[in-house]
């Protein structure tokens, strides 16, 4: 089976979809919400840069043609520095 590729709305980097976070417009409730349901995707890349791009530009509304909510951002930001310490210990570890 081939891969499924995907594209960062803000990088515009393509990558595997394992690489990215989904975000999804649910069908037909509209509301906003992280990794799962069906309806409307947008995937960014797990990097602050494409982070602060996206909110900054709003380029997750536009993706989705929805309101994104404040609380969505906040949690993407403590999943992120959840990530990034995680990649810190790991780096320790094999130092």
């Amino acid at each position: 089976m081939k891969p499924n590729y995907r594209r960062c709305i803000s990088c515009r980097q393509v990558g595997l979809k394992e690489e990215f976070w989904r975000i999804v417009r649910v069908f037909p409730s509209g509301k906003v919400q992280l990794d799962e349901g069906m309806g409307r995707s947008a995937y960014i890349c797990p990097q602050t840069s494409c982070l602060q791009a996206a909110q900054k530009k709003n380029r997750l509304g536009r993706s989705l043609h929805a309101t994104v909510p404040e609380t969505l951002y906040q949690t993407l930001w403590q999943r992120l520095a959840k990530s990034n310490t995680q990649n810190q210990i790991l780096i320790l570890r094999n130092l």
